[in-house]
């Protein structure tokens, strides 16, 4: 079977809810590989809510699908507040990127009671904004940035990050809306030791099998490259 679009590869997966200290519930799914424990963890932040973003984003979904089972990865996905998907709607309301740092914190919380390994923040499009304003304030070893739009995140947030220890990895697609590969090496030059990956003939919105392989191999090259070449078909 050639493991492409929909298919959702074998793997553990639970209905999961976070409580924030704002005292809100948000929805969401952890999926861990089938027969192993992980070696690391993502925290994925979705898109923007009031365009369509949610924890079913295609680019989340399909690492909540396949990564557990290709690269032995726990993948932690959720509605941040007032976010609807199949999996139901968070408590709250859509703040803009300011609220949602509890959103964040509840979800590296439920990381820490369940002893999840190595956790990274996998942020996609308006998850990236609340990934480089946020992550420092918690226990991750990095943050994987896809189409940074850096429309809420100042340039005083971005250069917080130089001199971190945590891993940067930015993957930026040749015809971005928002942040094309020159524009992102200017405003990520603040922080020397971020990885900017450029992708040729990449879009925002990373649609198509062969885009999708392709962010699904810079994440997994970031967190355990030991998993690579991920496999394109399964038995």
């Amino acid at each position: 079977m050639e493991i492409r679009g929909p298919v959702t590869l074998p793997a553990r997966r639970e209905d999961i809810e976070l409580q924030t200290l704002d005292g809100l519930m948000l929805v969401g799914e952890l999926a861990l590989p089938l027969d192993a424990e992980p070696v690391a963890t993502l925290v994925t932040l979705h898109p923007l809510p009031t365009a369509g973003g949610f924890m079913d984003s295609h680019i989340l979904r399909k690492a909540a699908g396949r990564l557990p089972a290709l690269a032995d990865l726990a993948v932690l996905r959720f509605n941040t507040r007032g976010t609807s998907s199949p999996r139901g709607t968070s408590d709250g309301a859509f703040d803009g990127g300011r609220s949602e740092s509890f959103d964040v914190a509840a979800a590296m919380d439920f990381v820490r009671e369940r002893g999840l390994p190595r956790p990274w923040l996998l942020g996609w499009s308006f998850g990236t904004e609340l990934a480089l304003k946020y992550g420092r304030d918690h226990d991750i070893e990095g943050v994987i940035l896809l189409s940074p739009p850096l429309h809420r995140t100042t340039a005083e947030e971005v250069a917080a990050w130089a001199g971190d220890d945590r891993r940067m990895v930015v993957v930026i697609p040749e015809f971005d809306d928002y942040l094309r590969p020159d524009e992102a090496r200017e405003r990520f030059a603040a922080v020397p030791d971020a990885t900017l990956v450029p992708v040729e003939g990449g879009k925002h919105l990373w649609v198509g099998e062969t885009q999708t392989r392709r962010v699904l191999t810079e994440i997994v090259a970031a967190v355990n490259a030991d998993a690579l070449p991920l496999p394109t078909e399964w038995e």
